[in-house]
């Protein structure tokens, strides 16, 4: 199954950190955002620019017909992966984390931040021989990096608050996505390594990637047009 609907292009968005963003992003492509903007509690929301002078200038009319669906960003990839979508907006640390059978063509530039190793302020995370426990809420990263680095450690899963972790002699350090770095100061903690840089991506469902080329070429062409104006 390939989108809800095959006259019209299904892009799931993740809800919070990158929404308000993409909106703007949309409104700069001459979408009609009024919806999204004042979508109360509604999760289907139809955003287009058919209206408007014929052209393929920003804020021109340039045929596109969407719908956004907001999501949590793991429901993103899912829906991408099994068509029910055909364009996903959603982090690269979610991508990191997830994996999965799509195509990722395009860094939108906003939403930067990076996965970081951190702990308390002073330590040596890699002193001592013993195997060290890393707490995450990002597990399938925090492996991926132990394991290019031909290291063991132990993973702890933590689902809130994982700066908690080492002040609480949980673990040894912890693998997070940090943006300014202020919530780490703080708590007395402070970045060890940055293993990877973070920011928005689009994805693509491999089947749309094919049978509806044109307008998603249509919808990547008019962010590229945003982002050089």
């Amino acid at each position: 199954m390939i989108g809800r609907n095959n006259k019209i292009l299904g892009i799931a968005l993740t809800k919070g950190r990158l929404e308000n963003e993409t909106v703007n992003m949309f409104e700069k492509m001459g979408m009609d955002v009024n919806e999204l903007r004042n979508k109360g509690r509604r999760l289907i929301l139809p955003i287009s620019n058919e209206e408007g002078p014929p052209g393929d200038g920003i804020g021109q009319r340039c045929g596109i017909v969407a719908e956004v669906i907001l999501a949590k960003a793991p429901d993103v990839i899912t829906y991408v992966e099994h068509g029910v979508c055909d364009i996903g907006i959603v982090g690269k640390d979610v991508i990191m984390e997830h994996g999965g059978r799509y195509f990722e063509i395009f860094d939108l530039g906003f939403g930067r931040c990076r996965f970081s190793l951190a702990g308390k302020k002073g330590e040596n995370f890699y002193k001592g021989h013993g195997i060290k426990t890393v707490a995450t809420k990002y597990p399938g990263v925090a492996r991926s990096y132990f394991e290019s680095k031909g290291q063991d450690v132990d993973i702890i899963k933590i689902e809130g608050s994982v700066e908690l972790a080492p002040l609480l002699n949980l673990a040894d350090g912890i693998v997070d996505i940090v943006e300014t770095g202020e919530t780490l100061k703080e708590n007395g903690l402070e970045v060890f390594e940055e293993i990877a840089e973070v920011s928005a991506r689009i994805i693509v469902n491999s089947v749309s990637m094919k049978l509806r080329k044109t307008e998603i070429e249509k919808f990547v062409a008019g962010i590229e047009r945003v982002g050089k104006a």
